[in-house]
């Protein structure tokens, strides 16, 4: 190759690598608009049905099995996706609950 072959290679890259860097950073940043936006989502679903769970099963006095391990699992999402401390209230009065099988027993 010849050295205008070369130069015009080089170029031709030093044009595109900023361009092509950029994109990718534009997409990044889409990505990460729509993964924030996913978890508020999540999180705002998750306290929704927390606070059903927690006003059924304190009015009942007691909570079944499943419904509890439901509960622990998706308050420890909501911790997870960066949930405040509103659900920690809902968290202790559930714990205090008497926890029953599907027989009824403890």
């Amino acid at each position: 190759m010849t050295n205008a072959v070369l130069d015009l290679i080089m170029r031709t890259y030093s044009a595109l690598i900023p361009l092509l860097l950029g994109y990718l950073v534009y997409l990044l940043k889409s990505q990460i608009k729509v993964r924030d936006a996913n978890s508020k989502g999540t999180m705002l679903l998750l306290r929704v049905q927390l606070i059903e769970y927690h006003k059924k099963y304190t009015e009942l006095k007691y909570i079944p099995t499943y419904a509890y391990e439901n509960f622990v699992e998706m308050y420890e999402a909501y911790h997870a996706l960066g949930g405040n401390g509103m659900v920690e209230k809902l968290n202790e009065d559930i714990q205090d609950l008497k926890i029953f099988n599907k027989k009824g027993e403890n």
